[in-house]
């Protein structure tokens, strides 16, 4: 297999490391590696500096907001064009599956024109005033320079969540992506360049940690935006907080899905299998925690068994394949170790637990582990892995108290033909997103974020676009020095 070498993106162009140092990123299904990044830690300077000219001096700073709204519509024109080329390039190097990154892939044009719908609709407003010597206005100005932590689970399409807003808002961005994922960035930057993006707005620094804590803890960040594990996201935050920079953190989870005794027992089967299978279970919204009425449980927990037994594992590449590998050796071996420690504290796996015969190497079986209890490490722990932990109960206020009983507060599926209940439940459970009866849904038009260990700020939505401007007040005396100089108002 050749191998493919990319520099970093900075104001405007490839730019090679100054340090001369590469890491290589690894194709999970072969274990080959298939291309090699710049890991630079001195590239941020570089890159922050492009960016913060980019804003207050380059033709960004000035260009119109319908101008800015052109170019956000043309980048997602020009991704839907290359949606193959940037599909492959993700399962090449994260090992998800095809099909589900080709559609993510595909959504990307749609994210970015509905923020670019934004662009130019960011009004402030004309405020009472204590007298009428006065005008009083608010404007909403852009942060200034973002940067941007991306993770190695859907690497193009959260840049992408990011980006709209921060674009709209008139901000410039530097994005460290995934050492595990960074190609499919830099993919998109060139692209943006090509569409017309002026020099600096859009960076992209590889690397490893030494990268992110660099970018993290830079003096010149106006705004950080996070996504990934807790551990890293509290190094984040102290970082930031160094400098008073504020920062959108979309962290794990551990949602649980809530099976009620009159749920559609197929399409409930479905929502857990989809909410915990796909993507061999390396997302965030993973429905890791399944609470079954007792009334239906035997015969869930069997279809649930009998279907893990059947998915197909495979080569990612190919439309026929339904789970893929773990996306590194490091998280296959996580994913066991918190099984092998489920079943040393008493757990029965009912499927999967292992690695899988045939195809070896980072495939782990779909598992689905009983005789659990709330307190059990594999109910409280993300796995970020192929694992579904089951319960049972029996009444309303039990399940509720065992669903919030958790560090995470992410999302949480709920399954019912009872509408009351389900308008109950979404209620009661403390959780940024509550789907009733689907799961996994997401869209650029709905809030996305968590509670609890889960991170705060919201991705997708027009709150989103908040986090990434300030307000300025401004005060104008229409009549002249007509008052007392020594008395405020």
């Amino acid at each position: 297999m050749t191998t493919e070498t990319f520099d970093n993106w900075i104001d405007g162009a490839f730019s090679a490391p100054s340090n001369g140092e590469r890491m290589a990123t690894t194709n999970p299904f072969t274990g080959e590696v298939w291309a090699e990044v710049a890991d630079d830690p001195a590239a941020v300077d570089d890159a922050v500096r492009a960016a913060r000219v980019a804003f207050e001096e380059g033709p960004w700073a000035t260009m119109p907001a319908s101008e800015r709204a052109r170019l956000m519509r043309a980048l997602g024109a020009a991704l839907t064009r290359d949606a193959d080329v940037l599909a492959a390039a993700e399962t090449r190097d994260n090992g998800k599956i095809i099909r589900e990154t080709t559609a993510q892939a595909k959504s990307l044009e749609s994210y970015l024109d509905y923020f670019a719908g934004s662009a130019d609709k960011l009004a402030g407003q004309q405020l009472p005033t204590p007298s009428p010597n006065f005008l009083v206005y608010t404007e909403r100005v852009p942060k200034g320079v973002v940067g941007a932590i991306i993770p190695w689970n859907s690497p193009l399409s959260l840049l992408v969540w990011k980006l709209g807003p921060a674009l709209a808002a008139g901000c410039t961005v530097v994005v460290k992506p995934s050492d595990i994922t960074p190609v499919t960035a830099l993919m998109l930057a060139e692209r943006a360049g090509e569409v017309g993006f002026p020099p600096g707005v859009i960076n992209i620094v590889t690397g490893g940690g030494a990268v992110g804590a660099a970018l993290s803890s830079h003096p010149g960040i106006d705004k950080l935006t996070f996504t990934g594990g807790g551990t890293t996201a509290k190094h984040v935050a102290r970082a930031a907080a160094e400098n008073l920079t504020p920062a959108v953190l979309e962290l794990g989870g551990k949602s649980p899905q809530i099976i009620f005794g009159d749920a559609d027992i197929e399409a409930a089967t479905n929502g857990l299998l989809a909410g915990i299978f796909a993507a061999s279970g390396q997302t965030c919204v993973a429905g890791s925690r399944a609470y079954i009425h007792t009334d239906v449980a035997d015969e869930i927990i069997d279809r649930l068994v009998a279907r893990a037994g059947e998915l197909v594992l495979g080569d990612p590449a190919s439309q026929a394949t339904e789970m893929g590998p773990a996306a590194s050796d490091d998280q296959r071996d996580r994913i066991l170790a918190m099984i092998d420690a489920a079943r040393d504290e008493g757990a029965t796996i009912a499927a999967g637990g292992v690695v899988d015969a045939e195809l070896g190497g980072r495939f782990v079986r779909p598992t689905i582990i009983t005789d659990v209890d709330n307190q059990c490490s594999i109910v409280r722990e993300e796995v970020f892995g192929p694992v579904l932990a089951i319960m049972t109960f029996d009444d309303e206020d039990e399940v509720v108290a065992l669903a919030n009983d958790s560090d995470y507060g992410l999302a949480a599926g709920v399954w019912t033909n009872d509408i009351r209940r389900g308008h109950r439940m979404a209620r009661k459970l403390n959780v940024g997103t509550v789907w009733i009866n689907t799961y996994r849904n997401v869209s650029y038009m709905a809030p996305f974020g968590g509670f609890k260990q889960s991170g705060y700020g919201k991705d997708n939505g027009l709150e989103a676009i908040d986090a990434f401007l300030q307000t300025k007040t401004v005060w104008v005396e229409l009549e002249g020095a007509t008052r007392d100089p020594f008395v405020i108002g």
